[in-house]
């Protein structure tokens, strides 16, 4: 059967009623065609690619564990006692480019520290000066480098980078900016993590949605320090 589409103009009247019928099946055909491979993309789009999840953690920890020690990060808000010097402590702030300045000594690098490896650095410093001194870093205000924060980004309604606390759970840092914004897809999110044992990057699904729309408990996980959350809008 030769269809009318794809014959010349003058001969078109000549094709039966049927022919053209079948021409117009072909067109719906290839038109569903498109819209089924639409719909199959965005449905792997929307389930999370085939990523991993994480095990939930528990709502309430039962056994409080510290984490790793506190490292000082750019902005951290610092105590300097110094031990029958009182002319030598200060508070201070350390500044962008990661470095404090004291009495008697300017342009110590802070960021990446303990406050105990601060203390031991500042304590030579000071030994050039005073016999035997004795040196304290009292950490006040906190902010932490970036490998120690949880950043949020996305679809919520304050994104932040949030210094991280031991025993942090997804539920806690979704409480620190606010919850999902009006057209957030929650249940679409991803979880970035950095393994500094191996050096790779791996990408988990997080159920936002779940966790804090529908209460499903079980959404929630447990956060490592460095992690970021992103969190996409809705198409629809």
């Amino acid at each position: 059967m030769i269809l009318c589409g794809l014959l010349p103009r003058r001969r078109r009247r000549a094709c039966a009623p049927g022919e053209e019928l079948g021409r117009r099946f072909i067109g719906f055909g290839r038109t569903f065609l498109a819209l089924g491979a639409a719909a199959a993309l965005l449905a792997g789009c929307g389930g999370g690619g085939g990523r991993p999840e994480l095990p939930p953690a528990a709502a309430v920890t039962q056994r409080e564990v510290p984490s790793d020690e506190y490292v000082i990060g750019p902005m951290d808000q610092l105590q300097i006692f110094v031990w029958r010097n009182p002319e030598l402590s200060a508070k201070v702030q350390v500044r962008p480019d990661g470095r404090i300045t004291v009495p008697l000594i300017s342009d110590m690098p802070a960021v990446g520290k303990t406050p105990a490896m601060l203390a031991d650095d500042l304590k030579f410093a000071l030994s050039e000066y005073i016999k035997d001194p004795i040196v304290s870093v009292i950490v006040e205000n906190f902010n932490g480098t970036y490998s120690q924060q949880v950043r949020v980004v996305g679809a919520t309604e304050k994104p932040a980078s949030i210094p991280y606390r031991a025993n942090m759970t997804l539920l806690d840092a979704m409480i620190a900016v606010g919850g999902l914004s009006e057209f957030a897809a929650g249940n679409r999110a991803r979880l970035v993590r950095y393994d500094r044992q191996t050096g790779k990057q791996t990408e988990y699904k997080v159920r936002l949605g779940d966790l804090l729309k529908n209460g499903d408990i079980k959404a929630n996980v447990k956060l490592e320090p460095g992690d970021v959350i992103i969190i996409p809008t809705s198409m629809f």
